[in-house]
């Protein structure tokens, strides 16, 4: 306990509901009297370190990942000290239950699930009173919404109100890796709907069982949303989450200069990506631009990567059409082409000029075996597309190849880290984007790195809300990713690509850092010093352990 007391004005059961005021049994006895809380409470008394201990044991004993969640995500509904003190201890272990792929299982069941309101849910019958929803003085100290409309939810599709497991999750890393304080973060799911017929049938769903909204009046809602968080909190960072494709990049080109946000499907997954690249082509002494790079979905993540890899090309002196060249980017109907029709735009800027036939692009395959790319990149949501033929081809015309098969959760990879190293005879560099178990191959055994968005923005939120940002641009972007990069194990004669994911408070201060000071070159924010910076750090910062609370 610390020796300042908080004046706290809650007593009884109210104090015992309020998440972030809630110690639990570890209430002293003064306390359980100042606050009348005998009886309310057994008689044991705990530290925080003891009520760790038995939770993690707790989460230990539980059968199965999603009961891991479930019970996991009880403890962030009552006792959120505790919640996030667990997090911070065992991170590596608790991620993946808060995050990918222990998530997505979850949203599948949210609506079976809930338990607790957490978060907002704003219905498309809430049109015209989205600025009362959010009036609440609850909210009056919010600096961070994560917001999602539940359309692609991972690799598992149309999840509707489900889908608020993403925010609720994503959330918690903010706090777990860079330390901002959950009072000052709202998750919101704007339910417009669903056309997952399995959902609208299903008597325990939770959201509007009505389809989606499309076109003028999606627009409109979503518009309402923007003017009513941006008049609510002028210096909000808004943090764009799994947007289906046809809305993802539109909506943030649409608001980018609008207010302070980021869509981290598209900016956070090529940010991570190309810090990993960075590291890989770097370790092997060479330029990104000497690498052909095959990128199998053209969706949002995709083409996201395909823009950062591009802009680090140009950044190495490579002419645009030279850099162009070097990408191979494939969807649905095979190797995308300037003649076929129903591009996006994302998908325009990188596909080749040669011609398809009615339609129809060539396939993966013979894009690897004839251009003979040195780096491939799958984010297809498709297990299993990464075939042995095609990792031996890899393997035969390149020594080292970088192969990251990145769609989560784990049941959609493109290929098993154990069967990639197998299969090129453990040449290949390999980041997944969910996590998997080292693998040994001829007789070494090899830690998978994980391409994790959280490499990225905890730190990318907390260094633009640090400066006080008026947007996130590409520079502040790229600028994350190389200082990932120079993170690299494998620069220091390591063996991985990416720092461990227990160094995530490190990382996040120093990603921290390189947003905010690029921001200042790039006059996006006021003008600061170190002692600044790091005054506005300490401001935004929460560590999770019990303070002594006198009653007002």
């Amino acid at each position: 306990m610390t020796s300042s007391p908080r004046t706290v004005s809650l007593k009884g059961q109210a104090l015992l509901d309020t998440p972030l005021l809630n110690k639990g049994t570890a209430f002293s006895h003064e306390e359980r009297t100042a606050f009348g809380l005998h009886g309310r409470l057994p008689a044991a008394i705990h530290s925080l370190d003891e009520q760790v201990a038995q939770a993690y044991e707790t989460v230990k004993a539980k059968p199965d990942t999603l009961s891991r969640h479930i019970y996991v995500r009880s403890l962030q509904d009552s006792n959120e000290t505790l919640f996030y003190a667990l997090l911070e201890r065992h991170l590596t272990e608790m991620m993946p239950l808060v995050y990918t792929p222990g998530v997505g299982q979850a949203c599948l069941e949210f609506s079976h699930i809930w338990q607790r309101p957490r978060g907002l849910f704003i219905a498309a019958e809430h049109k015209g009173h989205i600025a009362d929803l959010i009036a609440s003085p609850d909210y009056d100290k919010v600096k961070l919404i994560i917001v999602t409309d539940g359309e692609r939810i991972l690799g598992l599709g149309d999840l509707g109100a489900n889908g608020m497991g993403i925010p609720i999750g994503k959330l918690s890393l903010y706090t777990a890796c860079a330390g901002l304080n959950p009072d000052m973060m709202l998750p919101i799911t704007l339910d417009v709907g669903t056309n997952n017929e399995t959902l609208r049938n299903d008597p325990s769903y939770i959201g509007s069982r009505t389809p989606r909204l499309r076109g003028d009046a999606y627009s409109a809602f979503v518009d309402e949303f923007i003017t009513a968080i941006t008049a609510r909190w002028p210096h909000l960072l808004l943090h764009w989450e799994d947007f289906a494709g046809l809305n993802a990049a539109p909506l943030l080109a649409r608001y980018r200069n609008q207010l302070l946000s980021f869509n981290d499907d598209i900016q956070g997954t090529a940010a991570i990506a190309t810090a990993a690249i960075l590291a890989g082509v770097k370790a092997k002494k060479e330029r990104l631009s000497q690498q052909t790079i095959t990128i199998v979905g053209g969706g949002s993540a995709g083409c996201g990567i395909a823009d950062q890899l591009f802009q680090a090309m140009l950044a190495e002196g490579t002419s645009e059409s030279d850099a162009r060249a070097r990408f191979f980017m494939l969807d649905r109907p095979g190797l995308l082409t300037n003649d076929m029709p129903n591009l996006t735009e994302g998908q325009k800027r990188f596909a080749r000029p040669e011609a398809s036939r009615d339609g129809v692009g060539r396939t993966l395959e013979d894009v690897v075996t004839t251009e003979h790319p040195t780096i491939l990149i799958g984010v297809s949501g498709q297990a299993g597309l990464f075939t042995q033929s095609l990792m031996t081809s890899m393997s035969t015309h390149c020594q080292r190849p970088l192969i990251f098969p990145l769609s989560n959760p784990t049941s959609h990879v493109e290929a098993t880290p154990q069967d990639i190293l197998t299969w090129t005879n453990g040449q290949a560099i390999v980041s997944t984007g969910s996590p998997f178990a080292p693998v040994t191959i001829n007789g070494r055994t090899i830690a998978i790195d994980q391409t994790n968005n959280s490499y990225i923005f905890p730190g990318l939120g907390l260094g633009a809300l640090a400066c006080g940002a008026q947007r996130i641009s590409d520079g502040m972007l790229m600028a994350s990713a190389q200082a990932v990069a120079e993170l690299s194990p494998l620069l220091q004669d390591g063996d991985n690509l990416l720092p461990p994911l227990e160094d995530s408070a490190s990382i996040a201060r120093t990603v921290a850092r390189a947003v905010a000071y690029h921001a200042r070159d790039e006059k996006l924010c006021p003008d600061f010093t170190d002692e600044d910076f790091q005054n506005a750090l300490d401001r935004l910062s929460w560590t999770p352990t019990y303070q002594d609370y006198q009653p007002t």
